[in-house]
């Protein structure tokens, strides 16, 4: 039971608040938590609170959970209230009432909306009982008891009152049963920033389950990815994992749940070339240290070594071939990107390459130098290749069969792709191993059962009659369209409620966007903030000021995400053209289109709720002012191909969009 205490309204009315308050302290205690007097007296007075209002309210049979733990959000509800009709999600705080205080209450009740399934079916209101205001009831009160409600505020001694209201104004509907919710497991999806602080302070991956039943491969996966390990140690073996799946599918936690997990002791690291993800976790598991005490240098210096960047690591350990990397495990972040020969030796055009061979080929070698065992856990995506120089998969296979002392296991998956760069062998190879739990193939990064992932798949497919028919079969499809730049803000901050995160991505090809309002990227620089920081601070995503590209956000997510369509994917001849700008037009991109398309792949698979995609409106060819570079006809067929593939028109600004999840 994650509460840390349950009692039904009439068991807490009997029992004396300072023994409540001390079975309380109890359980803190047996968490390893450190107990203080402020705290005791935090309890006494919130446990007061509650029993007045719950005499005042006829609240015998209800049910109370204290202190319940959420772990997405590593925090806990002060309370949940059980009413035959409700659900209340109470904060208690000794300030006075404020927007943050508010958001946090809103925030622990949209957690258990989208994690705990008991929750779905009933309102579910947050309370924050703070300050010694009187309770007003809104002046409208809601017309749908349904999802999550706003919050509101009262004062202890107000509790009673907003209780009566509650009563007084929700319909009785489904039954509540307080014992059979208590027992419903609590299943969090993290996002990957919140997972991988998780995973850091040693939480298993058992603990970070997926939201519903149908995603229990994810367990699989890691056992799978462990047993291979366990397997190598004990065969004193050098093996290369190949986990495959689709994007948003868990592979990345997999990957940093090797890194942190049992394997830690004997050295492991998570390599990615991915600069902006690399960035934005160091920071995230930096800052998370110091909030619990560590030194903040210290710190850094610790992520460092967990979380390192791939290119370096080969360079570093290249240059020296006698040196044996410290880590026995490594985790090749999107390692069918990994750098073929011509790319390696070339390097980047801000740093000449050091290698002599391609990634995978340093790679197996640089760990081969180990005596004894070695691991090389290899996440592999698809269709998410964005960059020229990318080996694929095929290239693992290729070194791996060059090189009698390694080994593999991989998902069958991993041989039945139609590109034969995207397959790791040919036939079934002596040095390979099947295992289909590998293979992650139901998507982790969504919060709803929406299947967006395989909408998008429709969609860059040019097949608008399955994406509609993979829109309409969904209960609420997440996915919106607008013309209008200030409604794409507005319903931005409107889906973000709570604490959830929002901002604006868009292609680092779309150079046009300049001319319809939105020109400033994200630099590589302003990445952790963007992804980190919180409004008012201007440089955070939901500022809604800079976008960011593929570059910035491969790898990461937002809970709502805005999608800014540009001029270098469009519709002509009935199917996708890709388009790059020079100069001042725009030329057909026939030898790379594929990585055009990829490139949206990334973008509207970011979010975990709802994606709102912008269509600009282009510059109408009456126009004095004509901008052939940002032709409105060539917009306008985008829209109409993306609202016949089924996303869901938006308002106009000015008008309150209404959730796709309530």
């Amino acid at each position: 039971m994650r509460a840390w205490l349950a009692r039904s309204g009439a068991a807490l009315l009997a029992e004396a608040p300072e023994v409540t308050a001390g079975l309380l302290a109890a359980a803190q205690q047996a968490r390893g938590y450190r107990g203080s007097a402020e705290q005791q007296g935090a309890w006494e007075a919130q446990i007061a609170a509650l029993r007045e209002a719950l005499r005042a309210a006829g609240g015998e049979a209800w049910t109370v959970a204290l202190e319940y733990d959420l772990l997405r959000l590593e925090k806990r509800a002060d309370a949940v209230l059980l009413t035959d009709r409700a659900i209340l999600v109470l904060e208690f705080k000794t300030a006075e009432a404020s927007p943050a205080a508010l958001a946090e209450a809103e925030d622990y009740a949209l957690d258990l909306r989208d994690f705990h399934a008991r929750s779905r079916a009933h309102p579910i209101l947050p309370v924050l009982v703070s300050g010694g205001a009187r309770f007003i009831p809104p002046a409208q009160p809601p017309l749908l008891w349904h999802g999550v409600l706003p919050p509101l505020a009262c004062a202890p001694k107000e509790l009673g009152a907003l209780l009566a209201w509650v009563q007084s104004t929700a319909p009785l509907g489904a039954p509540l049963d307080g014992a059979a919710w208590l027992a419903t497991p609590y299943r969090p999806v993290p996002g990957i920033v919140e997972a991988a602080t998780m995973l850091y302070v040693r939480h298993g991956v058992a603990d970070i389950a997926a939201a519903r039943a149908d995603a229990a491969n994810l367990h699989a996966t890691s056992d799978a990815i462990a047993r291979a390990i366990a397997a190598a140690k004990r065969d004193h073996a050098k093996t290369v994992v190949f986990v495959t799946g689709i994007p948003g599918a868990g592979k990345t936690l997999c990957g940093l749940n090797a890194v942190f997990g049992a394997a830690r002791q004997d050295g492991a690291a998570f390599l990615s070339g991915n600069a902006p993800l690399i960035a934005v976790l160091r920071e995230a598991l930096a800052r998370d240290a110091a909030s619990r005490g560590a030194r903040k240098a210290e710190a850094d210096r610790e992520v460092k070594a967990a979380i390192q960047n791939v290119h370096r690591f080969l360079e570093d350990h290249a240059a020296d071939p006698a040196r044996i990397p410290p880590e026995r495990l490594i985790v090749f972040d999107e390692a069918q990107r990994a750098w073929d020969e011509k790319k390696a030796r070339q390097g980047t055009q801000n740093r000449p390459g050091r290698l002599a061979m391609s990634e995978p080929a340093h790679t197996l070698e640089i760990m081969g130098r180990h005596e004894g065992w070695a691991v090389v856990v290899a996440l592999i995506g698809g269709g998410q290749e964005i960059n020229t120089g990318e080996a694929g998969l095929a290239e693992w296979g290729r070194v791996i069969a060059a090189d009698p002392r390694w080994g593999a296991v991989a998902a069958p998956a991993a041989l039945h792709a139609a590109d034969p760069l995207r397959r790791l062998a040919e036939g079934r190879p002596p040095w390979l191993r099947l295992d289909p739990a590998l293979d992650l193939k139901v998507p982790l990064r969504t919060v709803h059962e929406a299947p967006v992932a395989e909408w998008v798949e429709a969609v860059l497919a040019g097949d608008p009659a399955r994406a509609a028919d993979i829109a309409a079969a969904a209960k609420a499809f997440p996915v919106f369209l607008t013309r209008d730049l200030g409604a794409l803000r507005a319903a931005l901050r409107g889906f973000a409620r709570g604490l959830r995160r929002c901002g604006i991505l868009r292609s680092s090809g779309a150079k046009r966007l300049r001319g319809e309002g939105l020109a400033a990227e994200v630099s590589p620089e302003e990445v952790p903030e963007w992804f980190l920081n919180r409004f008012p601070d201007v440089r955070a995503s939901d500022a809604l000021e800079a976008a960011a590209t593929e570059y910035a956000c491969q790898g990461l997510e937002l809970d709502v995400a805005g999608v800014a369509w540009g001029g270098d994917l469009v519709r002509a001849g009935g199917a996708w053209a890709a388009r790059r700008f020079a100069g001042t037009r725009w030329q057909a991109e026939r030898r790379e289109a594929h990585y055009v398309l990829n490139t949206y792949r990334v973008l509207l698979t970011r979010a975990r709720a709802e994606t709102v995609i912008w269509v600009p409106q282009g510059s109408a060819r009456d126009d004095p002012f004509f901008d052939a570079t940002r032709d409105a006809a060539a917009m306008d067929a985008v829209a109409r191909f993306l609202a016949a593939c089924g996303a869901r028109p938006l308002p106009p600004a000015g008008a309150a969009p209404s959730s796709a999840r309530q």
